[in-house]
């Protein structure tokens, strides 16, 4: 008898269904309340290799979700303590832990070691910037987003559409997670739809959910979801890296004046100033802090007949 002979028993999984999660590795994008139902799933089946990303130190008030993590531990790094925790879970998982932001100047490399990329980072730019590298990659992405009682979880990338596809725009305004609140128990569950996902990959079981999005309303009490698999690509906005700045691109800010620190060279406008604003020759990045608002006035631009347009999400 072995850890994992129940998981063997189901039909096309077998022993070489688990050799194959024992070799893969997967990239982790976040360890909050989608990660801690993903994290924990991952290592228990037996992945051999988790990278586990987020910037982020534990919160009181995000413990209701974040089921990874203890009171005691808060204030300290939420990437280590995941990565320490799916490791004492099952030591058959290799686990590492990195306390950065992601960033399209740090993904690349990321994204190059994995196998699959999970995306539970709960960020438009990472997002986005996710399925730009994983289409250009070949790399499947599962990405998810929860809200309130309802959100959703998909497969992208690696053969099928990416999220552009399915999500061509952004919302008309950004509601999170401490403005709209959220109950835990749908962060769980869309949290295991995207563990099943990656394990059915992994393992290559039928069908693939590659090109299909579930969601869910625990509000209405249903279970939906469509499939994508021939949805068209929609051309959009890249994300930069401040590091990625190039010496002839004008950095335009579009936070208030003073709500936080304006990066270095940038001119601050406001978003309604755009409109009579004259599009220079060179490329303009525009900035704010989660990529809406730069998401817009890159829109807005657009519209008028700029094209060398690019977002920087700054996360301050």
């Amino acid at each position: 008898m072995t850890r994992y002979d129940r998981q063997i028993a189901v039909p096309g999984v077998g022993p070489k269904g688990q050799a194959r999660l024992s070799a893969a590795r997967v990239l982790v994008v976040g360890a909050g309340g989608l990660g801690s139902a993903v994290i924990p799933a991952l290592a228990a089946a037996g992945v051999g290799y988790l990278t586990i990303v987020d910037t982020d130190t534990v919160a009181l008030s995000n413990l209701h979700r974040q089921t990874l993590f203890r009171e005691a531990e808060i204030g300290q790094p939420k990437a280590p303590l995941a990565a320490s925790r799916a490791a004492e879970m099952n030591p058959d998982c290799r686990t590492l832990g990195l306390t950065l932001r992601l960033d399209p100047a740090n993904a690349p490399a990321l994204i190059a070691e994995a196998d699959l990329v999970i995306d539970a980072a709960d960020s438009f730019a990472v997002t986005y910037t996710l399925s730009d590298l994983c289409k250009a990659s070949g790399k499947p992405l599962i990405s998810a987003s929860v809200l309130g009682r309802s959100g959703y979880a998909g497969a992208f990338c690696g053969g099928a559409p990416s999220v552009r596809s399915v999500f061509p725009d952004l919302p008309a305004q950004a509601a999170s997670c401490a403005t709209a609140g959220v109950l835990g128990p749908a962060v769980a569950a869309l949290g295991a739809v995207q563990a099943q996902m990656a394990l059915t990959l992994l393992i290559g079981l039928s069908p693939s959910p590659l090109g299909r999005l579930v969601t869910l309303d625990m509000e209405r009490w249903h279970f939906g979801g469509f499939d994508f698999r021939n949805a068209e690509e929609v051309p959009g906005f890249g994300f930069l890296a401040a590091m990625q700045i190039e010496p002839g691109d004008l950095l335009i800010d579009l936070r208030p004046p003073g709500s936080v620190a304006t990066l270095p060279g940038a001119v601050s406008l406001s978003p309604e100033a755009l409109a009579q604003w004259p599009i220079p020759p060179g490329r303009v990045v525009l900035c704010c802090s989660s990529g809406l608002r730069a998401w817009r006035g890159a829109s807005a631009l657009a519209a008028r007949g700029a094209t060398r347009l690019a977002l920087l999400a700054d996360g301050q």
